[in-house]
């Protein structure tokens, strides 16, 4: 690589980390409906043809921002699970890393609440997210799903009901998510993913105000008590 097409690199790259940065400002002043790429290149002082040579429209932008977003969350959920792997009793490992994990989401939405409104909050008006978000939206999920499934082949699971009506559903749920799950479990640990982001939107939306004051241990408790859910022991 020359030296020339190595700075033009490097360039491009630190604009394009300028106007996520700027958009993400945008987001948590106004939204993700009102994210503006005439605004984004006003606020960086661009012209606007400048800018859709990074990102051709609202949605490329959105989409770039959606991405990263999923990665983040979905790199602190796994290093969670790596670093209980590395400490205490192994009895207790997927209970452990289940909660570590489940934790770690929610120490990330804290942190980041207009990122997390973005991926898990209502959709933006107009904007249909294509299948390149897919990977980065799965990785909590398979951070999970992965937990479970180490816990089957080691300690075993005690084996989530299912009721005779749920299970055409769980068998067609299983074969697209989990197909080496037993029904039951791949049920459960939907369920128990969904009820997961409920707990932290509650928190994170304001409506545990005046209901719950010690967040982190009612969340701890909750995260122990959707890994019973699933058949950890």
């Amino acid at each position: 690589m020359s030296t020339a097409h190595g700075a033009r690199a490097r360039a491009r790259i630190e604009v394009t980390a300028a106007i996520k940065d700027e958009a993400r400002r945008q987001l948590a002043a106004e939204g993700a409906a009102k994210l503006s790429l005439r605004a984004v290149a006003r606020e960086l002082g661009m012209v606007s043809s400048a800018l859709y040579r990074y990102f051709p429209s609202r949605d490329d932008l959105l989409t770039a921002l959606i991405i990263d977003a999923y990665d983040s969350v979905g790199e602190v959920a796994e290093a969670a699970r790596d670093a209980a792997d590395r400490t205490g009793g192994e009895a207790a490992a997927p209970v452990r890393r289940w909660v570590a994990a489940c934790e770690a989401v929610r120490r990330w939405a804290l942190a980041h609440p207009h990122e997390y409104a973005l991926i898990y909050g209502s959709p933006v008006p107009g904007y249909v997210a294509p299948d390149t978000t897919v990977p980065p939206a799965s990785r909590v999920g398979l951070v999970l799903i992965g937990i479970v499934r180490d816990a089957i082949r080691g300690p075993g699971v005690t084996m989530p009901p299912l009721p005779a009506e749920l299970r055409p559903e769980a068998e067609r749920l299983t074969a697209d998510i989990a197909p080496d799950l037993p029904p039951a479990v791949a049920t459960a640990l939907v369920a128990a993913w969904a009820q997961m982001f409920g707990l932290i939107g509650f928190e994170l939306f304001g409506q545990f105000h005046r209901v719950v004051e010690d967040r982190e241990a009612f969340f701890r408790h909750g995260a122990g008590r959707l890994a019973a859910s699933v058949g950890l022991r």
